[in-house]
C-alpha cells in the first residue's frame, strides 16, 4: 500500500524525536507528534468522506483521542501494563523489605570494579533470552544497586541492558521474537518458490544478522575498555563525581531502601529467579507444552506477555510467603510497598502509551509512513547492495516508527520480491538484512518500547538514554552497513562476520583512545 501523504508522513515522528531531544520531556513530545500526525490527516485527506469528522479543528482532536483509546484498549498493551505494574511492585517490594540493600552489601565482596560490573550486567542480559521486555525490566531493577555503589551512570547501564535485551532475543530460536519472524516470512517465500521455509529458513538469517552480532560484541569492548563517547562521557563523570544526572528520582529512590540486617541477598535474587522460571514455564504452557505440543513449537506460539503476568503474579505470592512469615515487613507494609511500585509505572506506561499511537498514525490505515518509506527502495537495486538496502530501510521504519515487528511486516514482502526477481541466492541475506535493521532501529528510536523500558528498568532519565546510547548504536550500525557490503560481495556468512568482528574491534580500540584522550584532557582542566 503506497501511502497518500507521501513526505508529510514522515513529520510526525521528526517532530516528536526532536522535540524530546530538545526539550527532554517525552510524554508532551510523543503527544505532539501524535496531534501533529492527525492535523495532517485531516488537512491534507484525499477523501474528506471517509472521515468522521472533517473540521479541521474538531477533526484531528477527536482522531487524537479516538487514537489514544484505541491503543489504551488493546488487549496486547492492558496485558502489558499489568506486567509493568505488577513487576514495579515486586521491584518496591524487594527494596521495602531490604533486600535490595542487601544483594548491594553481598555484591561488595564479588563484583567490586566498574568492569566486573558492567560485563556482569552484560552476562545477565545474555542469559535472558526468552523475551525482550523481561530482560529490560529485570536485569536494570538487580544490577542498578551494584551499578550505584561503583559510581556507573544508569545511563551507562541502560545502554547495556538495551543492548542485550532485543539483540539477542533475535538470536535465539526460542524467544518470543521468531514466531513472529517465521509467520512473517514463511508465506512469501512459499508464494515465490524458494526451498527454504519456515524454521529452517529463519536460522539461515542468524549468521547475517550482523547488528545483533556486533552490537553484543560491542558491549564487551566498551564494558572492558570503559568506552565513553558522546553525551555518555559527561554523564561517566558526573557519576564518578558522586553526581549522576541521569538517575531518575534518585533522591526518593535512596531513601526508599531499608537498612535492616534481617534481609539477605538471597531474599532479593531468590524472587527474580523465581521470576524467571515460572515465565519459561507459563510461556510453555500457552503455547501448549503441557498439551502435548514440542518444546519449539509451544516457544513458538507462546502468548509471552500473558506468560509474564502469570508469572508476575506468582512471583507476588512466592514474595509474600518468603517475607512475611521472616517478619522483613507485615502485610501492610507489603500492599503499601506494591501500590508505590505500581504507581512508580505509570510514567513508563504513559510513554508506551504515546509510542504506540505515534505508530498508530503512522500506520497503514493513516499515514502509512512505512509504506512510504519502503516504496523508496528501488525495485531493480542491484544484487551487490541489497543486503544493505534492506539494512538500512528497515532501520529508517523502525527508527520512525518505534514498532520492531511492524518495520519487519512492511519490509519482509518486498525483500523477498526483489530477492526473488534480482537475486534469489541471496535471500538469507536480505532477509539477515531486514531483522538487523528491525534491532537497529528499534536501539535508536526513544520511540521504541524496548528503550523505553529499558531506562525504566534502569532508573534512567529516557531521554537521556536516548542521547548517550545513539552514537554507540551508530557505530554499531556503521560497522554493520560495510559488513553487508561485504557480505553483497562474497556471499560468504564467516568471511563477512570475520571482517564485521575485526572492524569492530578496531573501532572500539580507537574510540576507546579516543575516550582515555578525552578524560586526560578533562582532568588537566580541573587542575589549572
Amino acid at each position: 500500500m503506497a501511502s497518500a501523504y507521501g513526505w508529510l508522513s514522515l513529520i510526525p515522528p521528526i517532530v516528536a524525536i526532536t522535540l524530546a531531544i530538545r526539550t527532554r520531556k517525552a510524554v508532551p513530545s510523543l503527544l505532539a507528534g501524535v496531534f501533529i500526525g492527525y492535523c495532517i490527516y485531516v488537512w491534507f485527506a484525499p477523501d474528506k468522506s471517509a472521515l468522521v469528522v472533517s473540521n479541521p479543528v474538531l477533526g484531528p482532536f477527536y482522531e487524537t483521542i479516538n487514537a489514544l483509546l484505541a491503543s489504551f484498549a488493546d488487549p496486547e498493551a492492558i496485558t502489558l501494563f499489568a506486567f509493568i505494574g505488577i513487576l514495579g511492585g515486586i521491584v518496591q517490594i524487594l527494596v521495602a523489605a531490604g533486600g535490595a540493600e542487601a544483594f548491594a552489601r553481598w555484591s561488595e565482596a564479588h563484583i567490586r570494579t566498574r568492569r566486573g560490573a558492567q560485563l556482569a550486567t552484560f552476562g545477565m542480559g545474555i542469559s535472558i533470552l526468552i523475551d525482550d521486555y523481561f530482560n529490560a525490566l529485570t536485569v536494570g531493577n538487580v544490577m542498578a544497586p551494584i551499578a550505584d555503589r561503583l559510581k556507573i551512570s544508569r545511563a551507562k547501564l541502560a545502554y547495556n541492558i538495551d543492548s542485550t535485551s532485543a539483540p539477542d532475543t533475535i538470536l535465539f530460536p526460542m524467544s518470543s521474537w521468531v514466531a513472529t519472524c517465521i509467520l512473517m516470512i514463511n508465506p512469501m517465500l512459499v508464494e515465490y518458490g524458494f526451498p527454504d521455509t519456515g524454521f529452517s529458513a529463519f536460522l539461515k538469517t542468524l549468521p547475517y544478522n550482523y547488528y545483533s552480532w556486533l552490537t553484543l560484541l560491542f558491549v564487551i569492548l566498551v564494558s572492558w575498555w570503559d568506552i565513553n563517547i558522546g553525551p555518555m562521557a559527561g554523564f561517566e563523570r558526573s557519576a564518578r563525581e558522586g553526581n549522576d544526572v541521569t538517575r531518575r528520582d534518585a533522591e526518593g529512590e535512596a531513601t526508599a531502601r531499608k537498612t535492616s540486617g534481617k534481609a539477605r541477598a538471597s531474599d532479593l535474587m531468590l524472587p527474580m529467579l523465581a521470576l524467571a522460571a515460572q515465565a519459561v514455564i507459563f510461556m510453555l504452557g500457552t503455547g501448549g507444552f503441557f498439551s502435548g505440543a514440542g518444546l519449539v513449537e509451544a516457544m513458538q506460539a507462546a502468548d509471552s506477555t500473558l506468560a509474564l503476568v502469570y508469572a508476575g503474579v506468582g512471583t507476588l505470592i512466592f514474595v509474600f510467603a518468603l517475607y512475611i512469615p521472616r517478619g522483613l515487613m507485615t502485610a501492610d507494609e507489603f500492599s503499601a510497598a506494591f501500590m508505590e511500585g505500581f504507581k512508580d509505572m505509570i510514567e513508563a506506561m504513559s510513554m508506551l502509551l504515546l509510542a504506540w499511537t505515534v505508530s498508530r498514525v503512522m500506520g497503514d490505515e493513516v499515514l502509512a509512513t512505512g509504506p512510504f518509506v519502503a516504496s523508496l527502495v528501488p525495485a531493480e537495486t542491484p544484487a551487490l547492495i541489497l543486503p544493505l538496502v534492506m539494512f538500512i530501510a528497515t532501520g529508517a521504519i523502525a527508527f520512525t516508527t518505534g514498532v520492531s515487528w511492524g518495520a519487519m511486516a512492511i519490509m519482509v514482502p518486498p525483500s523477498i520480491a526483489i530477492c526473488a526477481h534480482v537475486a534469489p541466492e541471496m535471500i538469507s541475506i536480505a532477509l539477515g538484512g531486514v531483522f538487523a535493521g528491525v534491532i537497529f532501529g528499534d536501539h535508536c528510536s526513544p520511540l521504541s518500547d524496548t528503550t523505553i523500558l529499558s531506562s525504566t528498568g534502569a532508573g534512567c532519565d529516557h531521554i537521556e538514554h536516548v542521547r548517550s546510547q545513539l552514537p554507540y548504536a551508530l557505530t554499531s550500525g556503521a560497522v554493520s552497513c560495510v559488513t553487508f557490503v561485504v557480505a553483497g560481495v562474497t556471499r560468504n556468512p564467516w568471511v563477512s562476520i570475520a571482517f564485521g568482528i575485526a572492524l569492530m574491534w578496531v573501532t572500539a580500540f580507537a574510540l576507546h583512545k579516543h575516550s582515555e584522550r578525552q578524560e586526560t584532557a578533562y582532568q588537566r582542566s580541573k587542575l589549572e
